[in-house]
């Protein structure tokens, strides 16, 4: 891990103007013993704790040599064949999850969440007993802290919170400090870049309802988001620009949103790995997928209310599945509304609507993501989509190692 910076200020989002993580508040947890990859998913072990990450002698084969079958691959990373009969919401199996993911990593294939700091993930990912003061569990600390937990067993995670302001230094290098250096952080890039009209929220001021004059400002963008970003480029994996739902007003025909796009991706360094969410389902056109191809970004597949779900967006004519860059965020269940989800599914600590369609989207893009040394796939998911994140992600795994028809 690299070391915490000091510092006695608590961490808030979206991003404070304190110091970084204070490293003595963090206690580490106590190590548990090496487990193989032959852990299998939901299987019961007598190892199935929190274990520390294997030894670099002790890695199984895929860490050392690439295969070029798909099946031997998944064969090296899921050594036991998984029982379909399984329920899968039978809890989180960390151990068995730690050591997979860390083979996939290897492999350009990372799975992670939208956030991370969740308290009901306590006793299935966090261990509470680190976050307590005085006998009792502070969320201040958790808040601070829980990302180096989190980091132990993902390698990547999605940071919301850069959408809400433009990401700091000082705020990048708390969170950087408290990862390994192989981590890769997913960022979603400002609003104040992807939003046309400013909705008629009160976070807004009396901006609200106006239009964005710095909609698509390529040297905002680079000034703002990018410059603070450049220190530690190696660990960010992905930029999302995620604009929301446009109406008339915004664009008469998404051919206009396309060439404005367009224009704007044309004057960003090529340098960064960038990917676009779309909320308008009428503007996944073969045009639109033919544009980033050409400017080597990625379309990012997504579950949310009014758009296709990630199954169906795979089968779009088009659809770029095979580039260098593949990114989903598996969100909402298609025509659900968020705060409904939030209602429905708080405080996240249990499956309680599996979603068949995102399970089988997310195994299908860990299957595809085989195979194709030298790139990568991103996969994120939300609580919100079935109630609990890390059980959505494990259900994935156990797809990808199920043999297809």
């Amino acid at each position: 891990m690299r070391d915490l910076a000091s510092g006695k200020t608590e961490v808030q989002e979206p991003f404070p103007d304190s110091g970084s993580t204070l490293a003595s508040s963090c206690a580490p947890r106590a190590e548990g013993p090496w487990i193989h990859p032959a852990c299998i998913l939901g299987a019961p072990s007598e190892n199935a704790g929190r274990n520390r990450p294997f030894p670099r002698s002790h890695r199984p084969p895929c860490f050392r040599f690439f295969l070029p079958k798909m099946s031997l691959i998944l064969d090296l990373i899921f050594t036991e064949p998984v029982d379909s009969a399984t329920p899968l919401e039978v809890g989180f199996n960390r151990a068995a999850i730690q050591t997979h993911l860390a083979s996939l990593a290897e492999l350009g294939i990372y799975l992670g969440t939208s956030s991370w700091k969740y308290p009901g993930w306590c006793g299935s990912l966090y261990d509470d007993s680190r976050y307590l003061y005085r006998g009792r569990f502070s969320e201040s600390r958790f808040n601070r802290c829980c990302l180096e937990e989190y980091a132990e067993v993902f390698k990547t995670v999605s940071v919301d919170a850069a959408y809400y302001t433009f990401p700091t230094k000082k705020y990048l290098e708390g969170l950087i400090e408290q990862v390994p250096e192989t981590f890769q952080f997913v960022l979603k890039v400002t609003d104040e870049i992807t939003v046309k009209h400013f909705p008629k929220l009160p976070r807004f001021g009396n901006r609200a309802g106006k239009p964005n004059v710095n909609f698509l400002n390529p040297e905002l963008f680079v000034e703002q988001f990018l410059e603070p970003c450049r220190p530690f480029r190696n660990a960010i994996g992905l930029l999302i620009f995620e604009f929301s739902r446009f109406h008339p007003r915004d664009f008469r025909q998404g051919r206009e949103f396309l060439a404005a796009l367009d224009r704007f991706l044309q004057q960003l360094p090529l340098d960064w790995p960038l990917g676009i969410e779309l909320r308008n389902r009428s503007f996944l056109r073969p045009e639109y997928f033919q544009m980033l191809r050409e400017r080597k970004v990625a379309h990012v597949f997504n579950n949310w209310e009014a758009m296709p779900s990630v199954e169906e967006q795979l089968e779009l004519e088009g659809a770029p599945v095979h580039g260098s860059l593949t990114a989903a965020r598996f969100l909402l269940k298609p025509g659900r509304k968020y705060h409904e989800a939030v209602s429905m599914f708080s405080p996240y600590q249990v499956v309680k609507e599996p979603n068949e369609s995102a399970r089988n989207a997310g195994a299908r893009m860990i299957r595809g993501g085989l195979g194709r040394r030298g790139k990568k796939t991103f996969i994120l998911v939300n609580n919100r989509l079935e109630g609990n994140a890390l059980v959505t992600i494990q259900s994935m795994l156990e797809g990808a190692a199920r043999p297809t028809s």
